[in-house]
């Protein structure tokens, strides 16, 4: 099997968490890589084993699949052991500016561990989530090419005002909140990044342009901070122009729309005057 590359004190470290059950990493490892990032994954008993190695890193990616077989519910075993052994580290993190990004189980990870939406208080990993994915409204999962429209200036993996299409697939991607004051919040702090939309353009709540039911057709959010970012869509399944459904009977090749992520969020870690490559990657 094709080692992936160790990572470098002066290159961009992405680090993928898995853990049972993970298999959309070596897509998600993929992607960064075409992105000019060096990747390493690693399991999450090792992280919690020795934390530390969190400091060689500037970008963390928890990847697809169905961690612990979601026995639970989706991502919730994953999300209690950051929330209950990497809590300090994860917040260490957060405070240095660097960035997370969770697809699918991932992003279910990130609201059951309370890091999205998230708030602007200094414990950001929450105890009490304040939103959840549940079970899609239609009681099936979904696994179908959708249309999105990209809307938050905050956040630093993706610009505003893009249409996009994407792949999802899942049985849990109904975005819903705790109380309705958490979607006002959401929207007044400008966290979401990615809505459903359907043939014209315009946010939907109808199947199946909106494949879960999630309120206010919302397919990604970001923390307060833009560096956090979760989404049920898969942009790693996107990368290259062959992986589009209709890119054989396509007078031109379609733009790998997937790439921007990951090009955005390894470009803007450069550009950061606030993370040292180098000096972030020492032990």
């Amino acid at each position: 099997m094709r080692q992936t590359p160790a990572p470098s004190p002066s290159a961009v470290n992405t680090l993928l968490i898995t853990t049972a059950g993970t298999n959309c990493d070596r897509e998600l490892a993929r992607a960064f890589q075409l992105a000019g990032s060096m990747v390493e994954s690693i399991h999450i008993n090792r992280l919690v084993a020795d934390p530390g190695i969190l400091r060689k890193f500037q970008i963390m990616g928890i990847p697809g699949g169905f961690s612990y077989g979601d026995d639970i519910a989706s991502g919730k075993i994953f999300a209690n052991i950051l929330a209950n052994h990497l809590r300090e580290p994860l917040q260490q993190w957060m405070a240095d500016g660097k960035l997370i990004i969770g697809i699918c189980n991932g992003f279910q990870v990130l609201v059951k561990a309370g890091l999205l939406p998230g708030d602007h208080h200094d414990d950001v990993v929450r105890a009490q989530p304040t939103a959840t994915l549940t079970h899609n409204q239609n009681g099936r999962f979904e696994d179908r090419w959708v249309k999105l429209k990209t809307y938050s200036n905050r956040c630093k993996w993706i610009k505003p005002g893009l249409d996009l299409s994407l792949p999802v697939a899942h049985g849990e991607g109904r975005f819903a909140v705790l109380r309705p004051a958490v979607l006002d919040a959401m929207a007044l702090g400008d966290q979401i990044v990615l809505r459903y939309v359907d043939s014209a353009g315009h946010p939907t709540a109808q199947f199946p342009d909106n494949p879960n039911g999630s309120l206010d057709a919302i397919a990604g959010v970001c923390d307060p901070s833009g560096c956090v970012l979760g989404l049920m869509p898969h942009p790693e399944r996107f990368v290259h122009s062959y992986q589009h459904p209709h890119w054989t009977r396509l007078d031109t090749l379609p733009s790998p729309q997937g790439r921007m992520f990951f090009d955005s969020a390894v470009e803007w870690i450069r550009q950061s005057s606030t993370i040292e490559l180098a000096g972030s990657a020492q032990p």
